[in-house]
């Protein structure tokens, strides 16, 4: 996919978190409610111990076996996190500067990335990042508390961008196996284009809760009908033009077939992965995804 060469950043990262900052106190107050907590939880992480039945515990959890047994009702207790540890690791690929209207795909998903980062604030939960670029990896570990965190997500969408002729970056699957604890929640946001699954990602997937966010840009999804553009091309290291004839539509579907591909063999869960566009509001489909999360849980 041919990528626009202009630069992608995010002017006063701070003054954005913080217009953004009500609009998230909003939707977790007044439509996300305990659905955020819960799309992440659901009903407990790990089988403690089996208790005594008590009136207003959950009828499902009673284990019919030990009640049989003992001719009282018992139930399974589950030990839950007493917070949420989010993990978001951004890959900063060069394909990410492409953007057909007004923001670029990078633009969007740091902004996506700063609304979960503050949905997290607002939860009282701990929240860190890994910034994988070509030019360079940094990390924060998670941490608690609003003007922390604040910080940390205004450092993640002040990162420079990669150059257009940049590699794709690497990505550091060994550190992340050990950046956060056991059944953290990481979300991995980058432009997935087509790949096979990295050696080191089903590690990941044993070790953490984890879920993929994808911004598209509308020409990611069909080229513009009767038009012709000038866009660069970081594989032939020049500047190309698209006419939008049969053979150049006939590339891109097949082109979209194997990135859609590539992107369920990351995550097979519809609900483990959301692709949001650049036009469309990221605070509602966010509500949106942990929603649906909720009602499965």
């Amino acid at each position: 996919m041919p990528i626009d060469n202009r630069e992608s950043k995010i002017e006063n990262p701070l003054a954005l978190l913080r217009q953004l900052e009500w609009r998230v106190r909003h939707a977790v107050e007044n439509v996300l409610s305990g659905e955020y907590r819960s799309a992440f939880r659901g009903r407990g992480m790990e089988f403690d111990q089996v208790v005594k039945y008590e009136f207003g515990d959950d009828v499902r959890d009673i284990d019919w076996n030990v009640t049989a047994r003992l001719g009282e009702p018992y139930r399974k207790k589950f030990v839950e996190e007493r917070e949420v540890t989010l993990l978001l690791v951004f890959e900063d690929s060069p394909s990410l500067h492409f953007g057909s209207g007004a923001q670029s795909k990078r633009e969007a998903l740091l902004e996506l990335a700063g609304l979960v980062m503050l949905l997290g604030a607002v939860n009282r939960d701990r929240v860190g990042f890994a910034h994988c670029s070509p030019r360079g990896n940094l990390f924060r570990e998670p941490v608690r508390g609003r003007g922390q965190i604040l910080h940390s997500a205004a450092t993640l969408l002040a990162r420079p961008a990669p150059a257009p002729t940049d590699a794709a970056p690497e990505m550091p699957w060994r550190f992340l196996a050990r950046a956060a604890p056991k059944h953290s929640v990481l979300i991995w946001l980058g432009d997935f284009p087509s790949r096979s699954v990295p050696d080191g990602w089903p590690v990941l997937q044993r070790r953490y809760q984890t879920m993929g966010f994808r911004v598209d840009d509308p020409w990611d999804r069909a080229l513009p009908a009767g038009e012709s553009f000038a866009a660069y091309d970081p594989t032939a290291g020049r500047l190309v033009t698209l006419e939008g004839n049969a053979a150049e539509r006939a590339a891109h579907a097949t082109w979209q077939r194997e990135r859609d591909a590539a992107w369920h063999a990351l995550f097979p869960d519809a609900l483990s992965r959301l692709v949001v566009s650049t036009e469309q509001n990221r605070l509602d489909a966010l509500v949106r995804f942990f929603h649906a999360r909720m009602v499965r849980h």
